[in-house]
């Protein structure tokens, strides 16, 4: 399903008020939302992460035993864990949509288990250790129904590179204008330093494309959503995302929308993801693919 030009500024109407309206009835409750950072520390990483994490009144409120839902926000490179405070209220957001973020510091890794630095097993990190850690200290839903990911730029690939290769992790997966196809840009980002260079290791690099994994996902296993706007660089690797997933028939929603690859373009996208989450939370969870 493909919403070309669906105007964002009416797809954030709706939830702009409902979080306007969430903040001004947080000012008079005794228990406000509340925004921490804190250090998840593994083996797969040689140094520690700092993770944002967003949790709702409610769950603070006293006799709470509730599980919410989980949205993990990636960032995109040179960004870290405190990108998605410039971009999303995560307080009133929490409110709003009754659920916990977590926001981890994607550390330039493009969210892959490096084969060049092994200090840098990020797939590995996120898969074993802050999922666990997340959902071992906080009230998360752990049923897959219930944790959703996604992302700007960098974070968008990594969403879809995470939830695609573990989707028995994650119920619902989306991507703000992600790099979904790494291959028409060998030299940026990063990327030659955690996979090498594309000329010397050009299966390596085929094989850390989210676009070329798209034959690996079963139709119906994941809910997805990406977007990207039409002046972005990544517009055209968006819409041959589009037309492989159509190909393979696996049901997707992508919207474009005038916009370039910039902060204020991922603060209003954010929110058709948002609802597009919150809308399956309610559903029976999808089997797994085995």
């Amino acid at each position: 399903m493909n919403l070309r030009f669906l105007p964002l500024t009416l797809l954030v109407a709706s939830a702009a008020t409902m979080i306007l309206t969430s903040g001004a009835a947080s000012d008079c409750c005794s228990t406000p939302p509340q925004v921490d950072t804190i250090i998840v520390t593994g083996q797969y990483l040689d140094q520690p992460m700092k993770v944002t994490v967003a949790v709702p009144s409610s769950y603070l409120a006293e006799g709470d035993t509730a599980h919410y839902p989980i949205v993990y926000l990636l960032n995109g490179h040179g960004g870290n864990h405190k990108s998605w405070s410039t971009l999303l209220p995560l307080d009133s957001a929490a409110n709003a949509y009754e659920c916990i973020f977590v926001c981890p510091s994607g550390m330039n890794s493009w969210y892959w288990d490096s084969p060049e630095v092994p200090g840098m097993q990020m797939e590995s990190f996120f898969v074993n250790e802050l999922i666990p850690y997340i959902d071992q200290n906080y009230r998360t839903r752990t049923d897959r129904a219930g944790r959703a990911i996604t992302g700007f730029s960098m974070g968008g690939h990594g969403a879809f590179w995470l939830s695609w290769r573990h989707p028995e992790l994650f119920g619902s997966a989306g991507a703000m204008s992600g790099g979904v196809n790494i291959m028409p840009f060998p030299t940026r980002w990063n990327m030659p330093t955690m996979l090498g260079e594309q000329e010397a290791n050009p299966e390596r690099w085929a094989e850390h494309t989210v676009i070329n994994i798209v034959d690996t996902l079963e139709p119906g296993t994941l809910n997805l959503i990406f977007d990207c706007g039409t002046e972005d660089f990544f517009y055209d690797v968006n819409c041959q995302l589009d037309s492989a997933l159509n190909a393979r028939k696996i049901h997707h929603v992508y919207i474009t929308n005038p916009g370039a690859h910039t902060g204020p373009y991922w603060s209003k996208s954010i929110y058709p993801h948002l609802d597009f989450f919150r809308s399956h939370w309610q559903q029976p969870a999808m089997p797994a693919a085995e």
